[in-house]
């Protein structure tokens, strides 16, 4: 499904009233993009998401659809077609890769793989510049490509993931196309402890994020100090907690290189 045509000026507009109104009742933060505030291939070593060219990190679920394990890998490659105004931008690609396991036998099939693209500003805010996604785990066709967007194009402007001095109280705006990625996050706290079977961190940044075109779906997320994302905490219902378990797939189970339709 594509989102609504805007030429960028329209969304830009629409983005700085949305920053100003959102400014003055819930504590926006607007960030500016500015092309002249990127070093091209600049690492990204923000303390709350470093992203270290090939490395990678591993989260681990249980839910009622089964056991879910999810990669997030820094793969070392770049992407640089972005369209004006991002089109001086170097991002570094992270594919992120989902398997399920209905039964828990460690027999996993693959149901989303996606590649991110992210650059670090001088000031240390990480950005968002947009997803390549395909997801095989739906009903309406196979496969998916719901959610992709690339800043520049069809009004999608990038977003800030990460800030490098995060305020609590706050909110920004991680990623906007309209109707299709509208990604928000809230900081909670910055003193979080976080236990998880790996281990223990203390003074992690908690926020909160949430999208408009999903009512009632909230993550709160851990990112804690030089180590980044440890723990996800989906509320939902039942709370499902999502937590980092290393930095390779578990041995002694089959991960599938391959999404694979599911039968009519």
């Amino acid at each position: 499904m594509k989102g609504l045509v805007r030429t960028y000026v329209v969304s830009l507009a629409a983005w700085s009233l949305l920053a100003l109104s959102g400014q003055a009742a819930a504590g926006m933060v607007e960030f500016e993009f500015n092309a002249g505030n990127f070093a091209p291939g600049a690492a990204i070593d923000n303390t709350y998401w470093p992203l270290s060219s090939g490395t990678s990190s591993v989260y681990f679920a249980e839910s009622r659809d089964g056991c879910e394990v999810n990669q997030m890998t820094v793969t070392g490659n770049t992407k640089s077609d972005f369209a004006t105004p991002y089109d001086s931008i170097v991002a570094w690609e992270v594919e992120d890769r989902a398997w399920v396991d209905e039964a828990c036998g460690g027999n996993y099939a693959l149901v989303e793989s996606t590649k991110d693209w992210f650059a670090q500003d001088k000031d240390g805010n990480v950005w968002y510049f947009g997803e390549d996604t395909e997801a095989w785990d739906h009903d309406d066709g196979c496969p998916s490509t719901s959610g992709a967007w690339q800043a520049g194009d069809d009004g999608a402007v990038a977003g800030v993931v990460m800030p490098a001095d995060p305020v609590v109280g706050t909110w920004y705006q991680q990623e906007f196309y309209e109707g299709e990625a509208e990604d928000r996050a809230k900081v909670l706290n910055l003193d979080a402890n976080v236990s998880i079977g790996s281990g223990a961190f203390a003074g992690c940044l908690r926020t909160k994020e949430y999208s408009p075109l999903a009512p009632g779906q909230v993550e709160h997320k851990y990112y804690c100090p030089a180590v980044g994302l440890k723990l996800i905490n989906e509320l939902k219902g039942k709370t499902l907690r999502v937590e980092y378990i290393g930095d390779t797939l578990p041995l002694g189970s089959t991960f599938a290189d391959d999404g694979v339709c599911p039968a009519p």
